[in-house]
């Protein structure tokens, strides 16, 4: 038998030699790519869920710590708005305590001056009155007519108390003014020089130089006598 017609057709002898064809091994192999390939796909499935979440969890995790840092941060920046809110607060506090002490000390110290400045007054007043009352008798006259005046019309008579050396000067001046009052003039050496002391049925009027300049003193604030110790008098 020739090769070609071999090739199509089988001998009948050589057909109990040939086995059934049997198409299991080719399906189980089949079957067996088909497990594989599905379970790579599943792998490749759960390795990308497995990235994706990975990278979810990443970003979810940056996302966080972003959000701390910004939450970090506005709390720093309230905590030091809070600090210098306080610091603001103690140095305006601070500031505006300095300023009333200052204000305080400075309104003392104008006190102080102003009453230094008055002292310094009165006591030039004081010695010019002095030097005055030395060399012009006649400053007692006024003195002497409020005096009189005080007692009113229904006293007469009158006791007049006056310095020697302004009794002297004044004397006959002084009846002559108050010829209407009977007075009776009298010296009295511890009067000082411009002072006197009007006396009439239990009423004295006491003009002496020490009370008028205590009560002249006084409207101003000043406690200060008019004899100063150890002054000539």
């Amino acid at each position: 038998m020739s090769m070609k017609n071999y090739a199509r057709f089988i001998p009948g002898e050589e057909i109990d030699a040939v086995q059934q064809w049997q198409f299991r091994a080719m399906d189980t192999a089949a079957q067996l790519l088909e497990a594989r390939t599905k379970e790579r796909e599943e792998q490749d499935a759960a390795a990308q869920i497995d990235s994706q979440l990975q990278q979810a969890y990443q970003e979810g995790y940056a996302a966080g710590v972003e959000q701390g840092k910004l939450q970090a941060q506005a709390e720093l920046q309230q905590q030091m708005q809070a600090f210098l809110s306080n610091q603001a607060q103690e140095a305006a506090d601070k500031l505006t305590a300095l300023f009333e002490t200052a204000q305080q000390e400075q309104l003392a110290a104008e006190q102080a001056m102003a009453q230094g400045v008055l002292a310094l007054s009165c006591e030039l007043a004081r010695q010019v009155l002095r030097h005055e009352l030395v060399v012009n008798s006649a400053v007692v006259m006024p003195v002497l007519t409020e005096a009189i005046g005080l007692l009113g019309t229904e006293f007469k008579t009158a006791v007049v108390k006056l310095h020697p050396q302004d009794l002297a000067a004044l004397g006959p001046q002084i009846q002559t003014d108050f010829a209407g009052v009977g007075l009776s003039l009298r010296a009295d050496p511890d009067l000082l020089p411009g002072g006197c002391l009007v006396e009439s049925a239990g009423t004295v009027i006491d003009g002496t130089l020490q009370k008028r300049w205590q009560r002249a003193v006084a409207t101003l604030g000043i406690d200060s006598n008019w004899e100063v110790s150890g002054e000539p008098a």
